[in-house]
């Protein structure tokens, strides 16, 4: 910027009225309500949308500085219905920190906003139910956790407020935690408020391998159903009606947080997202599951690339967190079929139904002394380590790196030995003898039941199930299919070098 054009501005301000600079009366000129501080905008190779609010008529000017600057400019016009207007940046190199400016003038009035300290890099999206909003004074080695805050001032904060609305909102009208740098104060404000330690700690694991800012956007609200954060498109998908029929801890009628709590990030450019729920459908919907999950993350890709002028991958990275455990009655199975549902009915991710997702096994995270109730696991450390993974191996494409256990490959019935072969598609490590978590379903006339079938042989890639006590035909086998089917870490496969749990398991056995 030249000392003329400097002196020019200044030459303008001065002519314009007072108290014009800051927004002006009567004229609602601002930012979207995200926007502001210390936030993070996402990195190239996309753009990242800015909007806001402004005066029918005019033009908005966004400029992006850097000290003195100016690194690009950016104009649109204000829509005559909702009163926005909206600006895709250039793509931008991971870093920072820049001052956006929003400004309109209209007939000699300047109306303009500025927020600084902004960063380019990833931006992720962290949603979901208690385990998701649990936050990091809750988790194990809490202050230690809290403690490492001012050791990463590139990741960035930020929290939606709980609100519910019947009707799809525009943007927030109530934020927890503006964008913050982290700190212990606000990574452990208070149980289940903010900071939400899977969010925080996936985004630490991230920083610590990517070396760029990262932007963590956290929306959850405990004991919800999916059918709370699901529009009526993804509903309506699933021949689910928009009426709830139960009531628990948190709202539950159909898409009142997705109409509060995600509707008004839609122009956000994001990276991916990453969510932790489903227990609230253990006994609600649960048969539906596997339809409501992976048409609500295809619904939610569609929204979200569309509401940022397509800058939001179509298909982006979606990472999930596989059931933990409770210790309540489970008489009718509802966590295992919740856990299977999760994958599509397919027992992994990434699938055809769910592609570019990404999951970490929970269930052997068990927490029977947690002071939150068993269903709040404080182990949020292992659940982080294990989303990140998947992460790099689906959003960064990490070539080589294990991110899920080891897979059932090929099944065989050896009938004159009584024995069932298990070949797995990865090594294995048996690190428990267990008689009851492997079942096989034995049929006589017509009628089956589950019965143990223990552990025999095991070698890299195989294991034996002795399946001598069925005196009839053996037709399925499945393998973790309880709601608490070890203790912590403690189930019988693993995978010996990334110590990834092998998933539950259900399939049948060909005759």
């Amino acid at each position: 910027m030249t000392v003329t054009s400097v002196l020019r501005a200044l030459l303008l301000l001065r002519l314009l009225p007072a108290g014009s600079g800051g927004g002006g009366a009567g004229v609602n000129f601002r930012f979207a309500s995200y926007i502001g501080d210390h936030m993070v905008l996402q990195k190239e190779p996309v753009g990242a949308v800015v909007w806001g609010y402004g005066k029918i008529g005019g033009i908005v000017m966004v400029t992006l500085h850097q000290a003195q600057e100016t690194i690009m400019k950016k104009t649109a016009y204000v829509k005559e219905q909702s009163e926005t207007w909206i600006v895709v940046l250039d793509p931008m190199k991971p870093g920072g920190p820049y001052n956006m400016t929003a400004e309109q003038i209209i007939k000699k009035e300047r109306y303009s906003q500025t927020v600084y300290d902004v960063l380019f890099g990833d931006v992720w999206l962290c949603s979901g139910q208690s385990n998701m909003e649990m936050s990091v004074s809750q988790i194990f080695n809490a202050s230690e956790e809290e403690a490492k805050a001012f050791s990463y001032p590139f990741i960035r904060i930020f929290t939606v407020g709980l609100v519910k609305a019947k009707e799809e909102l525009e943007d927030l009208t109530s934020i927890d935690l503006p964008w913050s740098l982290p700190s212990p104060q606000n990574l452990g404000h208070g149980n289940f408020t903010y900071y939400s330690a899977v969010c925080w700690l996936f985004g630490r694991y991230l920083s610590d391998i990517l070396k760029y800012p990262i932007g963590l956007v956290s929306s959850s609200w405990g004991g919800t159903p999916i059918e709370a954060w699901s529009s009526w498109r993804s509903l309506q998908a699933c021949g689910i009606s928009k009426k709830a029929k139960h009531l628990y801890s948190g709202p539950t009628d159909h898409s009142v947080l997705w109409n509060s709590m995600i509707h008004p990030l839609l122009n956000m450019t994001l990276k991916g997202v990453i969510w932790y729920q489903g227990e609230n459908n253990a006994y609600y919907n649960n048969d539906l599951y596997n339809c409501t999950f992976p048409a609500f993350i295809e619904d939610w890709r569609q929204a979200f690339h569309y509401g940022s002028q397509g800058q939001t991958q179509r298909l982006f990275p979606f990472g999930f967190v596989q059931l933990s455990t409770t210790m309540s009655k489970d008489e009718d199975y509802a966590f295992p079929r919740i856990r299977w549902h999760q994958t599509a009915d397919l027992g992994y991710v990434p699938n055809v139904r769910m592609p570019n997702t990404f999951m970490a096994v929970a269930m052997d995270l068990c927490d029977r002394d947690s002071p939150f109730g068993s269903i709040h696991p404080r182990d949020k450390q292992t659940v982080a380590y294990r989303l990140h993974l998947g992460a790099r191996a689906i959003a960064y494409g990490e070539k080589m790196l294990p991110f899920q256990g080891p897979l059932p490959e090929k099944i065989e019935l050896l009938a004159d030995k009584e024995l069932l072969k298990i070949e797995y598609n990865q090594k294995i490590q048996v690190q428990e003898e267990d008689d009851k978590i492997y079942e096989i379903s034995c049929c006589n006339d017509h009628q089956c039941k589950w019965i143990p079938a223990p552990m025999g042989n095991s070698s890299s890639q195989t294991l034996v199930l002795k399946v001598d006590s069925c005196h009839g035909t053996v037709t399925a086998f499945r393998y973790a299919w309880s709601t608490w089917p070890c203790e912590y870490k403690q189930c019988p496969i693993y995978n010996p070098s990334s110590a990834l749990p092998a998933p539950p398991f259900i399939t049948v056995i060909p005759n």
